[in-house]
């Protein structure tokens, strides 16, 4: 057939050139009997949603009579028939047709024609939000020909959308939408509207931010003078506001999404811009306590002398278009807030630091109810919870009230009244929850049903919320400036202590031990030679300052109790508006493990999880007039002799995360890296040895320990190693991020996995790294390891532990008492003849740090970590969690160190 069909148009090509006029008008001739006539279908509607029925009038003239007995419909591609409803049973669209003709085509006046179309539910449920759906509907998203023909030759057609519901954006579709609103608001009114990308996501998609505002001057008055007084001096503007002296100001409202496929968050933003930008008065329902309605008009220029819009429309960029919670590297960004660790979130908090909202609303989905916060105990003990929790009811019940007015969702919920505990807001990190510790009203909002009616309940919840800004904007301003001033004066105001209470129900307070005030004096984190991590030191002062805290750095040697703080140490002065986020990333953190249920893991504490040095002063003006503040933190430092370019070889500490990026980088390069296997001339076991020369171009990039080499210690020449990951998104990140190479498991030196998921054959001949609890699972079921045993309590328990640490090859760099992290609730009981001992916990009562663990106590003086090998296979198990979230980067040297000592071919018994 394609033999015949070239040769026929080689043919036409030779008689076109022969006798051009002929064969045109052949051609034409030939067209118009071959190709369909098309007219205009006339349509009563052309949005088509998936969560709504929609019924669509059909009107069409071709022209003449037809036979209606011969008329075809398809959507499409496809005839009416073929287009099936999903069958979950069946786990295929093989249900009956979702369109239907409800109505057949008829004559209503001549050759006119008439129908009438229904477009139901294609998974017969209005709700897409069951995962086996919300991975299902995108695909069948987009835009169709819908199409009526008469005969063959003889068709009219036009085109339709089918969309989510009718307000939906893809991602690409946001940036158009915000364009056009920028262009009606400029033609309408001068209302102020900026736009601007606060960073790009993973895979290089900005991060579209709008400010709304009444004017440039509003947004330059509150950035440059309400906020920053408020800060450094509230009770300045709480005097103005006393007086009745304030003048006019604004105060920000945030609106947020941070799950993008939970997508209602993305649109309700987009809307209310259009609103808020575009119109003169919002009106909308809602009721009173009693549940009467009544109707709410907003003028809106009136609103905006009183607050500012911003609006994060899609903090995950990536996911709406992928359809995804998570972020391109596999991270759920909703825990991400407190350790920042991806590049989306450590851009939309230092916005968020930068602007300080009042009311922050971060748009959710989808749990059994309409669920606004606040949440259910225990309560973080950094919030100023009294100056908070009043007015956070008071808007919840404005957002519920108005949002269930406007839809056909019947009731709303509050978790920190409906609900006994199991939806805390007892970590930092969710968006919502972080806002509070900048003294935001944060609320998580959750609507039950990825539906065109969930869009209408949050779109309405963000003007309900709004109302209640704007009609109690004094009040709440002067909590949030209280709030401010209890941090600046160093108040530890025992009014919180009634919101801290036990799984019981007892108040227990702040847990202050036998200290007068929750909060120290100051934080000092020292960078010199007795600092054991100093990039991760400074890597903290720049995330503090990031997200608006005031670091200060002494000009000369302090003495404080005999303690010598040298000059350069970093100081965090706890005298601070934001005192509480800080104390929050800083302090140990708090044992909760009396409760029955916890949403999330609650151990923040980076100076155990990053492995710095830290100290707490509780010594008043310690540090007056000795420091001077510090809007950035010098990076880089050579710690030993500036690198001495006199001697060929330098030795490489193995002390943080940056000597293992070094050293991974020259092995990918082809550059020499010798292993330390032996204490000796001063030297350490696990340290690297490479040439100067090499060493050279990392000098003002990284932060290294670096030694010269003057003597010879034993060394193996190192490989680059080849390193499979199996299991969690966090391991691959972390793995990356050390700079190691990853291939499949068949070309593998070493598996990392911590969910459990090898095939035993696969270890054969490898390094296998097991993590947590679901990895010593796992070789237990596998019997791979005789004598070797654990347990675990639950999988989602958490514990910051203390530990002593065995001098190892594995364990190189640390000391030999650590604070170590685990989210799997497990330890080692026994372990198999002969193997080394890495980590046990602590033998003493005090343990257990922090973290919820409810029968922890089981844990105590239990093996962490073990490694042996068993023929040719080496296992390293550790109970404890060294890629967690990408926080446990402490860690990730035990990681690094497993991977370097299989590189070397080296046994795992070197002590």
């Amino acid at each position: 057939m394609r033999k015949f069909l070239a040769s026929f148009l080689t043919l036409l090509l030779v008689l076109s050139l022969v006798a051009p006029t002929t064969l045109a008008n052949q051609t034409s001739v030939q067209s118009t009997a071959q190709a369909q006539s098309t007219v205009e279908l006339e349509v009563s509607q052309s949005l088509l949603s998936l969560t709504e029925v929609r019924t669509v009038d059909v009107k069409v003239d071709f022209g003449k009579q037809v036979s209606l007995d011969d008329l075809q419909w398809k959507f499409g591609d496809k005839s009416f028939e073929e287009w099936k409803k999903w069958n979950a049973d069946a786990k295929a669209f093989s249900g009956e047709s979702f369109i239907k003709v409800i109505k057949e085509p008829h004559f209503t006046s001549g050759t006119v024609i008439e129908a009438t179309l229904e477009f139901g539910l294609p998974f017969d449920t209005d709700n897409l939000a069951p995962r086996s759906i919300r991975v299902l509907y995108p695909d069948l998203m987009g835009d169709y020909e819908l199409t009526l023909s008469a005969t063959e030759a003889l068709t009219a057609s036009t085109t339709v959308t089918l969309n989510v519901y009718d307000e939906f954006l893809k991602y690409d579709e946001i940036k158009p939408a915000i364009d056009k609103v920028f262009t009606d608001a400029e033609a309408k009114n001068d209302r102020y509207l900026e736009y601007k990308s606060l960073g790009k996501s993973v895979q290089g998609r900005d991060i579209p931010f709008v400010v709304l505002a009444k004017d440039k001057a509003a947004v330059d008055k509150y950035l440059n003078e309400t906020l920053p007084t408020a800060l450094d001096n509230p009770a300045k503007l709480l005097e103005k506001l006393e007086k009745g002296t304030i003048g006019d100001y604004q105060v920000p409202i945030w609106l947020n999404n941070i799950h993008p496929d939970e997508v209602e968050g993305v649109d309700f933003q987009v809307e209310l811009l259009k609103k808020f930008a575009i119109e003169d008065v919002v009106t909308f329902k809602t009721t009173d306590e009693n549940g009467t309605e009544s109707t709410v008009t907003l003028n809106v220029n009136d609103a905006l002398d009183h607050v500012i819009f911003l609006f994060n429309f899609v903090s995950n960029p990536d996911g709406r278009v992928a359809n995804t919670r998570a972020n391109a590297n596999g991270f759920d960004l909703n825990r991400d807030n407190a350790y920042q660790t991806q590049s989306e979130i450590i851009a939309i908090n230092e916005e968020l630091a930068k602007w300080t909202p009042l009311s922050f609303l971060d748009g959710h989905g989808y749990v059994n109810g309409f669920l606004i916060e606040p949440a259910t105990p225990p309560h973080n003990p950094n919030f100023e919870y009294d100056l908070l929790i009043d007015s956070m009811m008071d808007q919840a019940h404005a957002m519920g009230r108005a949002g269930v007015a406007n839809s056909n969702l019947d009731s709303y919920f509050i978790p920190l009244t409906d609900w006994g505990n199991g939806w805390d807001d007892m970590t930092p990190a969710y968006s919502a929850i972080f806002a509070m510790l900048h003294g935001s009203l944060g609320h998580t909002i959750e609507v039950p049903t990825l539906s065109q009616d969930s869009l209408r309940a949050l779109v309405h919840s963000g003007l309900g919320a709004t109302k209640y800004v704007i009609e109690n904007k004094d009040l709440l301003f002067k909590n949030q400036l209280t709030l401010f001033k209890r941090g600046v004066d160093g108040e530890d105001n025992r009014a919180v202590d009634q919101y801290y209470v036990n799984q019981a129900g007892e108040q227990i307070g702040r847990i202050r031990g036998d200290m007068e005030n929750f909060f120290p004096e100051y934080y000092v984190i020292p960078v010199d030679e007795n600092q054991k991590n100093v990039l991760e030191a400074k890597n903290m002062v720049k995330y503090l300052i990031r997200n608006g805290i005031k670091v200060e750095e002494t000009l000369q040697a302090v003495n404080i109790d005999g303690k010598i703080y040298p000059k350069g140490t970093y100081v965090v002065p706890m005298k601070q508006a934001k005192r509480g986020l800080a104390n929050a990333m800083l302090y140990k953190g708090d044992n909760v493990s009396d409760w029955d249920a916890m949403y999330d893991p609650i151990v923040v504490n980076f100076s155990a999880l990053r492995g710095f040095d830290i100290a707490e002063v509780r010594v008043e003006d310690a540090f007056t007039r000795k420091t001077i503040p510090i809007k950035n933190v010098n990076h880089v430092i050579l710690v030993e002799n500036n690198l001495d370019t006199s001697v060929p070889k330098q030795v490489l500490k193995n002390s943080n995360n940056d000597v293992v990026k070094i050293v991974n980088n020259l092995l990918a390069k082809g550059k020499k890296v010798e292993y330390i296997i032996e204490d000796n001339y001063g030297f350490s076991k696990g340290d690297f040895v490479v040439m100067t020369k090499d060493l050279q171009p990392y000098r003002f990039k990284y932060v290294l320990d670096s030694i010269p080499a003057t003597k010879t210690p034993k060394t193996v020449k190192l490989e680059q190693p080849k390193v499979a990951v199996i299991g969690s998104s966090q391991s691959t990140f972390s793995v990356k991020e050390l700079g190691f190479k990853i291939v499949n498991i068949e070309e593998a030196d070493v598996i990392i996995d911590d969910s459990g998921a090898f095939k035993a054959e696969e270890l054969e001949g490898k390094t296998y790294v097991g993590i947590g609890g679901r990895a010593l699972a796992a070789v237990k079921k596998a019997e791979l390891l005789s004598g070797f045993d654990y347990k675990t309590t639950k999988l989602s328990h958490e514990g910051l532990l203390k530990a002593n640490v065995t001098d190892h090859l594995v364990t190189s760099g640390y000391e030999s008492e650590e604070l170590l992290y685990t989210a799997s609730g497990s330890w080692i009981t026994s372990v198999p003849s002969g193997a080394q001992v890495l980590a046990k916990i602590s033998n003493e009562d005090d343990f257990y740090v922090a973290g919820w663990w409810p029968g922890h106590e089981s844990a105590k003086g239990q093996t962490l970590a073990f490694t042996t090998s068993v023929n040719d296979t080496t296992f390293s198990l550790f109970a404890n969690d060294l890629v967690f979230r990408g926080h446990t980067q402490h860690s990730y040297r035990l990681l690094a160190n497993s991977i370097f000592a299989a590189a070397t071919k080296q046994p795992h018994k070197i002590k």
